[in-house]
């Protein structure tokens, strides 16, 4: 099976599924597979756009939980599901945290990232991209994710990611990288599975 013949499945099976990308299958997969997500959790999403991961996120959740995402694109039109609020802000905002903290109403259970940056297809300036964003990811998990908390991050492959990477790795009790099946054929991208934050959020 070719790449654009997966990418047009996963396309038209979210699309005749009701959601926003193919990205839910990634999230879905993995849920099904380590149970990521428990109800009545608390769960931020970083670099929600388009609200995938989201919808996921609020069902594993279900009506007691929470689901707070944060973008710099907002979510149109805007998700109706009662457990979800969606903020537009930078990831490296100053005040990011206390807002998405007093959303979530408090240290999130679980840290939720898909979050890429922008590709310009110049392998240097993409390295140093994808760098910011994980640093970005990991300067905010002291803030917001609780002792024992866990988190899903996207990494590409790159030495300066995987130096972050083994920082992130390094708070967490146990660590593992997983490849979910709607990932794009070629693809750089892999997820982190980091269970059991070491730190605590304040």
């Amino acid at each position: 099976m070719s790449s654009y013949e997966r990418k047009d499945h996963f396309h038209q099976r979210a699309r005749r599924e009701g959601f926003r990308s193919r990205a839910a299958y990634k999230l879905a997969e993995i849920q099904k597979q380590h149970r990521l997500l428990r109800r009545g959790q608390c769960v931020i999403d970083l670099g929600c756009w388009p609200g995938g991961w989201l919808q996921v996120a609020s069902h594993a959740v279900g009506s007691r939980g929470r689901v707070v995402g944060v973008d710099l694109v907002a979510i149109e039109p805007p998700l109706q599901n009662e457990n979800v609020i969606a903020l537009c802000a930078d990831l490296t905002d100053s005040g990011l945290a206390p807002r998405l903290l007093e959303a979530l109403g408090g240290a999130a259970d679980v840290i939720l990232s898909d979050a890429a940056p922008k590709l310009t297809g110049v392998r240097v300036t993409d390295r140093v991209r994808e760098e910011a964003v994980l640093t970005a990811v990991a300067a905010l998990l002291p803030l917001l994710l609780r002792t024992g908390g866990d988190l899903l991050l996207k990494v590409l492959e790159g030495p300066e990611a995987q130096a972050v990477e083994r920082s992130i790795r390094e708070a967490f009790e146990r660590a593992r990288a997983l490849r979910p099946a709607a990932t794009r054929r070629g693809s750089s991208e892999r997820y982190l599975l980091a269970r059991g934050y070491r730190g605590k959020a304040g």
